[in-house]
């Protein structure tokens, strides 16, 4: 069975009456600023291919504009292609019928919102138990599962509260519990933490991340801020007038950007902190000295050599060892003087 979740191929979307006249206008190269002023048509998105593998959080990020909301809710139909195809779990999500469609929305994925999107009038918990309600799940399971994500996003104590009586952090928990409530095997977040306060934001980063490890969602997560793809992505794609630019492993990002526009939003990047120790390291023979994991940051590979008076340390994952790195390799990866 494939790894991958989601597959898209040869994805286009272009607002406009006539569309479907314009995908072959792309195709042969007129580029967005010229779809619009030339043809009256705006290009959302330009041949997405990508890969999605089962598990994993994706992060899609990209510039205001780049596309990155628009492709998401290609992925629950919110927003009809022009043209492609989006594979989820071997079945085609455009062929399906308005039924089907309806049933793959509501047991397949869920959504997290910018904005929260909470209902006003409901409390905590009539907020939370709404996906299993349109799911028409039993009353006892309805219960349990919202007393369970009640408390695992932490509103214990909360659950008769309405919205406008709790913080932004608080509502998009509350959010973020009735997504997962429905046990939906893929979850859409559309930067769902951009509106909170820095400390909030990096507060419900940890728990998403607390989750995903006993949950092992898939999740496409999109986001503006690389410090935060660096943090949960285990993928990143970055987007760019509706086309992916570059997408890889999260520290392919910042040790090789593919062009200029890539390279800007790692030119303020805390290297030393955002680079892991695996992302840099050398075959080699047994080092029996000092030893780091591989998903250690380079600050710490550099404060463990100066505290051991070492100038490499071996490279271990668990158990298996990976090679080693020197100092002077450490160094110029924070400085960015290499591109290794």
């Amino acid at each position: 069975m494939s790894n991958e979740n989601i597959i898209i191929r040869n994805l286009y979307k272009i607002f406009g009456p006539f569309a479907s006249k314009m995908v072959s206008q792309v195709k042969a190269g007129v580029n967005k600023n010229d779809l619009l002023h030339k043809f009256e048509h705006v290009l959302g998105l330009n041949n997405i291919n990508l890969e999605i593998k089962k598990n994993d959080i994706h992060v899609i990020m990209g510039l205001s504009g780049s596309g990155k909301s628009t492709l998401i809710r290609h992925l629950n139909r919110l927003i009809e292609p022009t043209s492609g195809e989006i594979i989820i779990n071997g079945i085609n999500i455009l062929e399906l019928d308005t039924k089907e469609l309806r049933d793959f929305r509501r047991y397949e994925t869920a959504m997290v919102f910018q904005n929260f999107a909470l209902f006003p009038h409901k409390t905590v918990l009539e907020n939370i138990k709404y996906g299993l309600q349109i799911q028409k799940a039993a009353s006892d399971v309805i219960k349990q599962q919202t007393q369970n994500w009640t408390r695992k996003v932490g509103l214990t104590g909360f659950e008769n509260y309405y919205p406008e009586h709790l913080s932004g952090g608080m509502q998009q928990r509350v959010g973020l519990a009735r997504a997962l409530a429905t046990d939906a095997k893929i979850i859409l977040m559309d930067e769902p933490f951009s509106a909170l306060d820095p400390l909030i934001r990096s507060e419900m980063q940890d728990i998403l991340i607390g989750l995903q490890t006993e949950l092992r969602k898939t999740i496409i997560f999109i986001t503006h801020d690389l410090d935060e793809a660096l943090k949960l992505g285990d993928h990143i794609s970055i987007l760019s007038e509706g086309e992916i630019i570059q997408s890889c492993h999260p520290q392919e990002i910042i040790l090789r950007p593919v062009n200029d526009y890539v390279s800007r939003f790692t030119k303020n990047i805390d290297r030393g902190k955002s680079l892991q120790v695996g992302s840099i390291v050398k075959k080699s023979q047994h080092n029996l000295g000092a030893k780091i994991e591989k998903n250690e940051s380079l600050n710490n590979a550099v404060k463990l050599m100066i505290d051991q008076n070492v100038d490499n340390i071996a490279v271990f994952d668990g158990a298996d060892y990976l090679g080693s790195v020197e100092l002077k390799d450490v160094l110029n990866a924070i400085s960015g003087q290499r591109n290794l």
